[in-house]
């Protein structure tokens, strides 16, 4: 494998995780108020634009998502399987699924303790971590991880579907009547994102009249990446002090959900720490809620986009499950990240001890080296190893859930509108961040 011919930059050295600091005065800018395009204001950034991919990349970049599947085909094109850049403190990228798949399987040489690219990095007490068992590595890790199996299960997630789609179905209900040809919605607002936010909150035991504050944490954890390191931990705050909050009410008044399972199992005959606790909610709420409504709103995007595909899928509902997984692969919403445990030479690249390295699972789906076709949406693909929910031990343990959510999201939205069309390509907003899908997506009903 050849590495990127990566013209090398003075490396800045950071403190050791435990310390929180502020990047060099010299690689930022002025943090102005923006919008994200979903309510949401935060700075503009303490990192600029990026004008060179291959050697100064950037996730949070807003072109990044924009235009992702662009600039891995340019990248891969030029003779770049993994890209660099000095931001963060050094953060990799690898573009192929040969190397990702390697990082992913490799928890020796990178750890899961943080698996969110921030300006500052601040480990939380092995073994648990902040957000187990995603930020717990071996031997912990797969023990932490066998708590949640079970509420995960495809028989315990099958029943959720007649929810789910009564659950579309009001969403579509509350979008009121249409006039085909005028009217525009915000198939991202209006639909996608509220799916999953109702059902988390379900599951969780939270009262459903919070979902604004869930959506604004999950802005806070994955978006609010290119801040100070001061407003970003404002924001884990408020997160935190939440949670806490709606455990304590379960501790007082137990129910049959997620939260009070938390308190009650046991992991080697003892009650699971608070800390732990803590940290499962957290993943089960920030994962739950941003991946699938990315998801939701990509495939709504690419179905809106692609009349023939979407007239196909109405025409052919029997394709329903192998579109799901194509969409599944060629929008996968999720990259990960890892922290290097120790200097090393990988393929050619110089990875120092506590460098970012960026799991990106959708690049990995769109390898030529893996699929045929793979930067095209083929609904009836019939061999479809993607890696949407992840590589090695991490592989999403909700994933059954996430399909389901998909999969009932597409139908209700296709059985009330068999036609739509983008309103305005320009007027759609991306995310930024680890997560990839649209924040605004208006489309016109047909």
């Amino acid at each position: 494998m050849v590495p990127c011919r990566l013209t090398w930059r003075t490396r800045r050295v950071w403190p050791k995780p435990t310390a929180r600091s502020s990047p060099s005065p010299s690689t930022t800018r002025r943090a102005e108020v923006t919008s994200t395009g979903d309510g949401h204001a935060q700075p503009a950034g303490i990192y600029g634009p990026v004008e060179d991919w291959a050697n100064d990349i950037d996730h949070v970049d807003p072109a990044y998502n924009r235009r992702a599947p662009e600039i891995w085909a340019e990248l891969r094109a030029a003779g770049c399987p993994v890209a660099h850049t000095d931001r963060y403190g050094g953060m990799w990228a690898p573009l192929t699924h040969e190397l990702v798949r390697e990082v992913a399987y490799d928890t020796e040489r990178f750890t899961s303790r943080a698996v969110v690219v921030s300006t500052s990095t601040i480990l939380a007490e092995a073994p648990i971590g902040g957000a187990p068992p995603i930020t717990s590595d071996p031997p912990f890790h797969q023990l932490a991880r066998r708590l949640l199996l079970p509420p995960f299960a495809p028989k315990q997630i099958e029943p959720w579907e007649a929810e789910v789609r009564v659950l579309c179905r009001q969403l579509l209900d509350a979008i009121g009547e249409v006039v085909p040809g005028e009217t525009v919605i915000d198939a991202a607002v209006q639909y996608a994102q509220d799916i999953p936010v109702v059902v988390i909150a379900r599951m969780l035991g939270f009262p459903l009249e919070d979902s604004e504050l869930f959506r604004g944490f999950v802005h806070d954890a994955l978006e609010s990446v290119n801040v100070e390191p001061a407003v970003r931990e404002a924001g884990f705050q408020r997160l935190d002090a939440y949670i806490d909050g709606q455990i304590a009410d379960h501790v007082t008044t137990p129910r049959d959900d997620l939260t009070s399972y938390l308190l009650d199992v046991e992991l080697d005959g003892q009650k699971l720490s608070p800390e732990h606790v803590r940290g499962s909610v957290v993943l089960l709420l920030i994962a739950g809620i941003d991946t699938t409504w990315s998801a939701i709103g990509s495939s709504l995007w690419h179905l809106a986009h692609h009349p023939e595909d979407r007239r196909r899928l109405v025409a052919e509902p029997e394709l329903m499950p192998t579109a799901i997984e194509e969409f599944l692969r060629a929008y996968a919403p999720v990259t990960m990240a890892r922290l290097v445990t120790k200097d090393h030479d990988f393929h050619g690249c110089s990875m120092k001890t506590d460098d970012w390295v960026l799991l990106p699972f959708p690049a990995a789906n769109r390898d030529p080296e893996l699929f045929d076709r793979a930067d095209e949406v083929v609904i009836d693909r019939a061999e479809n190893r993607h890696a949407a929910f992840g590589l090695g031990i991490h592989r999403c343990l909700g994933s059954n859930l996430a399909r389901l959510e998909l999969r009932v999201a597409v139908e209700e939205f296709l059985a009330r509108f068999p036609e739509f069309e983008l309103a305005d390509p320009d007027a759609v907003v991306w995310s930024t961040g680890q997560i990839r899908g649209p924040r605004r997506l208006p489309v016109r009903i047909g």
